[in-house]
């Protein structure tokens, strides 16, 4: 059984690109969930992704509780406090990292240790590991848009009330990112989080909005 928070989700996650790694013409492996929606046709995501040099696990420093705050000093030497990152669940990884995340023996008996609720494993435990391995490789941040605006465990959720023209433009506008070194104003392909009842307004709207 998984569950939120605990290392069953990271587990279920490398049970997934296991599979999907089975199949040998899968070269990049991105983990959305049931809420998320594209934000940009299929071409558009594809060339975005097999053209970046860079994986798009968010990475970053948190110095506050819910970062560092986290960390276990028994998860030395493995893992030390000025390595201990923080990040979305959901990310974009290549092929060389899709192994390196299931073949991981090292830090995966810490992290299932030493990182249970309130350390929330799913957001330290392969940002974490991969920014030891393989810093140069990472993007450092998400293809996934989330609003925490309003505050939580959770981000917010958006229903049918919220499908308008002004709330895509909000998303769309004002997006500042690093695409392989240069400045780039394309900082997600994906959204979350979307209710059922979303499904029908965002379809019509759809046409419009995102032009497919």
């Amino acid at each position: 059984m998984v569950e939120w928070g605990k290392m069953s989700m990271c587990e279920a996650e490398r049970r997934l690109l296991a599979n999907a790694l089975l199949d040998i013409s899968n070269e990049w492996f991105i983990l959305l969930s049931e809420s998320c929606i594209p934000l940009y046709n299929f071409s558009v995501i594809y060339h975005y992704i097999s053209r970046s040099n860079h994986s798009f696990m968010e990475s970053y420093d948190d110095p506050g509780p819910y970062g560092r705050g986290r960390y276990d000093s028994r998860m030395e030497p493995e893992v030390t406090l000025g390595q201990w990152r923080k990040g979305s669940q959901w990310f974009e990884a290549n092929r060389m990292l899709a192994i390196n995340i299931i073949e991981d023996n090292k830090y995966y008996p810490k992290f299932k240790e030493f990182c249970q609720p309130a350390c929330y494993v799913d957001e330290h435990y392969f940002t974490t590991m991969l920014t030891i391995q393989v810093p140069h490789l990472l993007a450092n941040r998400t293809l996934t848009w989330t609003d925490w605006s309003r505050g939580g465990a959770h981000p917010a959720t958006f229903g049918k009330d919220d499908m308008t023209e002004a709330f895509f433009q909000k998303i769309f506008e004002g997006q500042a990112c690093l695409y392989n070194g240069q400045p780039t104003s394309l900082c997600f392909l994906f959204a979350r989080k979307f209710a059922p009842n979303a499904l029908d307004p965002l379809l019509e709207l759809a046409p419009k909005v995102f032009g497919f």
